[in-house]
């Protein structure tokens, strides 16, 4: 029986657990309210304006029904705008607002940061050969975050 310890999954677990930490204590300690969620929505609106939310879901690699509560928190902040398509007047479309933006540009100069944190003790070559094998497991399991 093979050790729990030495097992993918448990393993990426363990290094998801240590990047969502790192973020949140970035977060707090510079005031933000802020989640990975909520960044990874920024970020993808902010890539496509006028996107739906659907697109901010496969973007974002979250289910449809978590990014809905992403995007109210995000709206109710002031970060996100929700309008009327005006191609399909039963579709919403997202927009940053002015403060929206401002906070995805202060956060993104912290998450670069923190990528660096997140990678302590490998050597640029390592990051990069990680970077290159999570990937492939990402792209070969692309549904994975749907629901």
């Amino acid at each position: 029986m093979q050790n729990f310890s030495s097992m993918p999954g448990h393993l990426i677990r363990r290094a998801h657990q240590a990047s969502s930490a790192i973020f949140a204590q970035t977060m707090a300690r510079e005031g933000l309210d802020l989640t990975p969620f909520q960044f990874a929505a920024l970020s993808a609106i902010k890539a496509e304006p006028g996107i739906d939310q659907a697109t901010v879901s496969a973007h974002a690699a979250v289910d449809r029904a978590t990014i809905g509560g992403v995007i109210d928190r995000l709206v109710d902040k002031g970060y996100v705008a929700r309008d009327v398509s005006k191609r399909d007047r039963r579709a919403r479309v997202l927009h940053l607002t002015d403060s929206g933006s401002a906070i995805l540009e202060r956060v993104q100069g912290l998450v670069s940061e923190m990528q660096g944190e997140i990678c302590t003790g490998l050597s640029l070559e390592e990051s990069a050969q990680l970077i290159a094998l999570l990937r492939r497991i990402s792209d070969n399991h692309p549904k994975a975050g749907e629901s």
